[in-house]
């Protein structure tokens, strides 16, 4: 099963089977799934982050059924995770930070049986490394009270509604207020504090310059970018084909992300594939590339987002030549141009061998 049709089986409700490819699922809960999400949507290694339902019998549930309580469904985020860049024992050190696993009635101010916490196993590894870690957390007498998430086989995973999918960067003041007020943060700060959140284990292979990239202000933003920059990357738009600066751009060098200056693509990978966008058969870092599930438009697609910029990109689609049959279709309002006799100039020399 190739990548896009992997991440549309997830929203679809169907869990596709990933145990020949790279590519892994998991899924936890810790109470509200918008901050469960938030924790893993930029984590390195990590595909996609989606919000919904799991745990419970009734199909296709609805937000108003479940948090009525009488669903037993429990508000979970199912991952999506790139096995050769990050493990799963990583991924629960990163659960285990963002909520209490000692409250057995729900997760701070949200109450009832459908904000408990909870691991959902994949397989018998996923059971063993989860039992694993939760007993090694129980020993080290971090919580003053039992550690009582519980540990589950995996079932049907239904997705929430659009709305709240990436409800952090959709309504980032109101998620801020809702964190704030609901004492989870200061909950992770008393009792996480005195550890640097953990990334990835040296034994994983992670991107380079992790930390070298980040994403400016939203005021910084509007002084640096143009207006048409700046709806495409922070407001998801699209600019018009065929009317817009790298379409046709037949140069060498590589693309970078406008917002934060992260390697995205080079011109290698490039071709012309008649859509009038700036097109390519594969990414130059896949580790800076994040792949959404985008079901605005009356319609399904796999969304492109730079990892450390959170910028739009454009969208993956299946169309595209050999060898990976893939297509990049990106804005060029999200890309900025380094040519090949700048790249050394601009701390790039790692990726001047493409063009030799």
């Amino acid at each position: 099963m190739n990548r896009v049709a992997f991440l549309l089986g997830i929203i679809s409700g169907v869990s596709p089977s990933v145990g020949s490819t790279q590519y892994h699922q998991a899924t936890f809960a810790g109470g509200c799934f918008w901050c469960i999400e938030a924790a893993f949507d930029t984590y390195p290694g990590v595909i996609s982050a989606i919000s919904g339902y799991t745990g419970g019998k009734q199909n296709n549930p609805t937000y108003q059924q479940v948090i009525s309580g009488r669903t037993k469904h429990i508000e979970s985020v199912l991952i999506t995770y790139d096995a050769k860049l990050v493990n799963y024992e990583n991924l629960i050190d990163q659960f285990w930070r963002q909520f209490d696993p000692t409250d057995p009635d729900g997760s701070f101010f949200d109450r009832g049986h459908q904000y408990t916490s909870a691991i959902f196993y994949h397989n018998n590894e996923q059971k063993l490394i989860a039992e694993r870690s939760k007993k090694a957390l129980s020993a080290s007498a971090r919580f003053d009270k039992p550690v009582i998430t519980t540990i589950r086989p995996a079932t049907t995973f239904f997705p929430a509604e659009e709305y709240h999918q990436d409800y952090h960067t959709k309504n980032p003041i109101d998620y801020k207020n809702y964190r704030i007020s609901s004492g989870r943060d200061q909950f992770i700060k008393n009792h996480w504090d005195d550890e640097e959140t953990i990334l990835p284990s040296e034994s994983t292979i992670l991107p380079k310059n992790v930390g070298s990239y980040t994403k400016p202000s939203d005021q910084t933003l509007r002084n640096k970018l143009t207006p048409l920059q700046y709806e495409v990357t922070q407001e998801d738009n699209t600019e018009p084909p065929f009317q817009n600066e790298f379409w046709n751009n037949k140069r060498e060098g590589i693309y970078v992300d406008i917002v934060s200056g992260e390697p995205l693509f080079s011109s290698t990978h490039k071709f012309r594939s008649g859509t009038g966008w700036p097109s390519f058969w594969q990414p130059l870092v896949q580790e800076n590339i994040v792949e959404k599930v985008d079901t605005s438009l009356f319609m399904t697609r796999v969304e492109i987002r730079s990892r450390f910029g959170d910028s739009h990109l454009g969208h993956l689609f299946n169309d595209g030549p050999d060898p990976s049959g893939l297509r990049y279709c990106i804005n060029s309002a999200s890309l900025r141009f380094v040519p090949k006799h700048e790249l050394t100039a601009q701390g790039l020399d790692e990726f001047y061998h493409l063009f030799e």
